[in-house]
C-alpha cells in the first residue's frame, strides 16, 4: 500500500498555525504537489483558505454546547472524541483525495496534544490506513522574551512530541517580529532555536524575585529537557520564502515524503534545492542579521 503524506500542524492559540496551512500549501502548489488543508478545529469558522474537508460538517462546538450542556473546553474535548468514534466518515472524505498531499489544521487546545487521547487516536488510525505523518508545532516566538515563558513552551513542546508518538518539527514562528522585541532577548536566535546550554536562561530565572525562590525547581525543569535533548525549532516568517522553503525540506525528511519514489521534479523544487544547500549556520546567521535577533 502506498503512503500518503501530510502534516499534523499543531500549537497554542496564536502561533499563525491558520495562516501557516494556507502560505505552505501555497507554496507547496507552487512546486507542483496536490495540496489539501483539512480543517479538524470544530470552532474555526474563519477559514483563510480553501477547505476540501472540514469537521464541522460533522460536528461543531457550538453544537456540542448547546446539546451537551458544555462550556467552550468541554464542547471542543467532546467534538473531537466524536471525531475519533466517527473515523470511518472522516477517512471517508480523505479518501476522495488520492494521491494527495495532506496539511490538517488542528485546534489550538494543547491538552489535546500532551495528554488527552482522542487526536492521538485519530492520528494511530490515520497511520493504519497509510497515512506517513508528522507533527508541526508552532511556538510564537514572543515566548523568547520572556526566560520563564521560554521554558513553559519548551516543556509543553516536549511533553507532545513524548505523548503524540509522531515525527515531530517544531517551529519558532513569527520571527519577524522579533525586532519589535529584541531588546527582551538576552541571546541571539541560534540560542532559541537551537535551545543551547539552558542554565545561561536559569541565572536570568534568578535574576526575578518572583522566579528565584524556586531554584531547585527550575533547575530540575533544565536538566528534564536537556536529559531529553528532543528540542530544537526551525524559524519561520510565513511572508519569507527561504523560511518556508527551509521547514518545508525539514518536514519531507520527518514524514519520509523526500524518500518516495516517483515524485515529478519541476524547476521550481530543483530551485529550492539549491538554496537549501547554505550550512544551517550559515542561514541562521542570516536569519538573525535580517530580523534583527
Amino acid at each position: 500500500m502506498p503512503f500518503i503524506f501530510g502534516q499534523l500542524v499543531i500549537g497554542p492559540p496564536g502561533s499563525g498555525k491558520s495562516t501557516y496551512c494556507k502560505k505552505m500549501s501555497e507554496h507547496l502548489g507552487k512546486l507542483g504537489r496536490k495540496v489539501i488543508v483539512v480543517n479538524i478545529d470544530p470552532a474555526n469558522d474563519t477559514l483563510p483558505y480553501e477547505c476540501k474537508v472540514d469537521v464541522s460538517e460533522l460536528i461543531t462546538v457550538e453544537d456540542a454546547m448547546i446539546h451537551k450542556q458544555l462550556g467552550p473546553n468541554g464542547g471542543l474535548l467532546y467534538s473531537i472524541e466524536y471525531l475519533e468514534k466517527n473515523f470511518n466518515w472522516f477517512l471517508g472524505k480523505l479518501n476522495f483525495f488520492k494521491n494527495h498531499y495532506f496539511i490538517f489544521d488542528c485546534p489550538g487546545q494543547v491538552e489535546l496534544y500532551s495528554h488527552h487521547n482522542s487526536m492521538k487516536g485519530i492520528m494511530q488510525k490515520l497511520q493504519a490506513a497509510g497515512f506517513s505523518l508528522c507533527a508541526v508545532c508552532l511556538v510564537d516566538s514572543h515566548y523568547c522574551s520572556d526566560p520563564g515563558k521560554f521554558i513553559s513552551a519548551l516543556l509543553l513542546t516536549l511533553s507532545t512530541m513524548l505523548h503524540m508518538e509522531l515525527p515531530h518539527v517544531n517551529v519558532l514562528s513569527k520571527i519577524d517580529l522579533m525586532a519589535s522585541f529584541s531588546d527582551k532577548l538576552p541571546f541571539g536566535l541560534d540560542y532559541y532555536t537551537e535551545v543551547l546550554d539552558l542554565n545561561h536562561i536559569l541565572e536570568y530565572l534568578q535574576s526575578d524575585k518572583l522566579t528565584a525562590k524556586y531554584k531547585k525547581f527550575n533547575s530540575a525543569i533544565i536538566k528534564m529537557i536537556e536529559n531529553y535533548s528532543l528540542v530544537s525549532f526551525v524559524p519561520l516568517n510565513v511572508e519569507d520564502t527561504k523560511t518556508l522553503i527551509k521547514l518545508h525540506q525539514a518536514v519531507d525528511k520527518a514524514n519520509g515524503y523526500i524518500y518516495a519514489a516517483g515524485e515529478e521534479r519541476s524547476v521550481h523544487s530543483l530551485l529550492a534545492c539549491a538554496v537549501g544547500a547554505q550550512t544551517d549556520q550559515e542561514w541562521l546567521g542570516e536569519s538573525q542579521d535580517k530580523y534583527g535577533a
